[in-house]
């Protein structure tokens, strides 16, 4: 069907002023008056509506009536004028519905409550809310692979079914093709029936097959979905959410910080000057003072301060928490926001954290407690970014992973790129819908995916 885009025309308004084009899109708001009416078109490929304006001498009574319905689709002949109030719109010569839609349509309304939105994911995509935060999610992820890729990063595809736990917190999603009644004598007879006799789950993480890519690649990135089987019921959490993991070769922890500075940088400058209109519009919708926000970050140099230390803040901060601070806690989300929204007043490196509450693959400190980590906070959300020097030296790895009750033989490929030729290397995690709430100023989780996927909710 050939028609112009809405985008295009308001791109290149000089080139199809006053001429005569097709638009193709939905009805999204929609006035009518003895004289004439007014139809709000959106195609998805512009957030700004085009205005069409129909003169009801010009059309028959049948042609008109059945266009205005909010969410029909209709192809639209017209001509592309300047307006006073609008700076265009498009005066209607001939209209065909193209898809109606009846009066149970439950986007009737202009604006519509969040919640009640999640209860129709297959239909909120077609507000301006999701129009905006989809387009963002899709600015960003281009973002996202310019930078590495300007930057000489090479982007890996890491296996999404595994028999390997990345954080060996044990929340992996089984996958199998045994029916529920399988009957075995024991765990080994079950998983020799299966698929790949042997357990398989959903990756937490890509980044010990990145770590692998990045010893013969140099510096490597995964950009994919990721799953935790998590009972995090919060506006944080989902369990099916993208990540982006990097990993650099040669590269200590400081390296890895000036590299996670320069990225969120990066791609929050790229979105603030591809999206102006969508921000404007989440600075009024959904977190007043947003661009002052992520221009404050773009400006300011980010904070660092030990874990040790931040501890001794956070001691001394005279707040109640609702979880007590102690060396060797792990930072709640209270602790992190009181770090970034009240102490530093600016994006966080926290560093060097307890070993026993971090991974295995992290670098152990001299001090024999600590390992070379940072998370980095940032204001309204806490952690984004979870990084770390991985550690190189063979024998600390498996004490670490003995200690830890994980079983070597499952690390056999991994513990290998430690025996031939191992060098310093670091890298960080990114979950995909956290960085999309900070720049939007989205507050729960599920309002960044199309089908967001939680405990409890398929």
């Amino acid at each position: 069907m050939k028609h112009t885009d809405v985008k295009e025309l308001f791109a290149s308004s000089e080139k199809y002023l006053n001429t005569e084009v097709t638009v193709c899109g939905w009805v999204r708001t929609w006035r009518d008056s003895k004289s004439i009416a007014f139809i709000e078109l959106n195609d998805g490929t512009s957030f700004k509506n085009l205005q069409l304006i129909i003169e009801k001498g010009s059309l028959a009574e049948n042609e008109i009536k059945p266009a205005l319905v909010v969410g029909a689709a209709l192809c639209v002949k017209g001509n592309f004028i300047p307006s006073e109030r609008n700076g265009y719109e498009m005066s209607v010569k001939s209209i065909t519905v193209l898809g109606e839609c009846p009066q149970d349509y439950p986007l009737q309304k202009k604006h519509h409550t969040l919640e009640f939105l999640r209860t129709i994911p297959h239909l909120r995509p077609r507000t301006k809310y999701f129009e905006a935060v989809f387009a963002v999610r899709s600015r960003l992820s281009y973002a996202i692979h310019k930078y590495f890729q300007e930057h000489g990063y090479k982007y890996v595809h890491t296996p999404i079914i595994t028999g390997s736990d990345c954080e060996g917190a044990g929340e992996m999603f089984r996958v199998t093709t045994q029916p529920w009644n399988a009957a075995a004598k024991n765990e080994n007879e079950y998983y020799s029936a299966d698929f790949f006799a042997a357990k398989a789950g959903l990756t937490v993480s890509g980044q010990l097959e990145g770590e692998v890519a990045a010893t013969g690649l140099g510096r490597i990135y995964t950009f994919g979905p990721t799953f935790r089987a998590e009972h995090s019921n919060t506006t944080r959490h989902a369990a099916e959410f993208w990540q982006i993991e990097p990993e650099v070769c040669f590269a200590d922890l400081h390296d890895i910080i000036e590299i996670a500075e320069e990225f969120i940088k990066f791609i929050i400058s790229d979105v603030v000057s591809n999206c102006p209109d969508e921000l404007a519009y989440f600075n009024e919708r959904a977190e007043k003072g947003l661009l002052d926000k992520l221009n404050g970050v773009l400006t300011s140099e980010f904070g660092k301060i030990t874990y040790t230390d931040a501890v001794e803040v956070l001691k001394n901060s005279g707040k109640e928490f609702k979880y007590p601070v102690y060396w060797g806690c792990d930072l709640q989300t209270e602790h992190e926001r009181y770090l970034t929204e009240e102490y530093f007043k600016k994006p966080l490196f926290v560093t060097d954290y307890p070993a026993d509450i971090k991974a295995f693959y992290m670098k152990q400190n001299p001090d024999g407690k600590t390992v070379a980590a940072t998370d980095l906070l940032v204001p309204g959300i806490g952690e984004i970014i979870g990084c770390s020097e991985r550690e190189a030296d063979s024998e600390k790895l498996k004490s670490a992973m003995l200690k830890r009750n994980m079983p070597l033989e499952s690390y056999v490929e991994y513990l290998d790129t430690r025996k031939y030729g191992t060098v310093p290397h670091s890298g960080f995690g990114l979950g995909m819908e956290r960085i999309l709430m900070y720049i939007t100023g989205v507050q729960n989780i599920r309002d960044t995916l199309l089908y967001p996927r939680t405990v409890g909710s398929l």
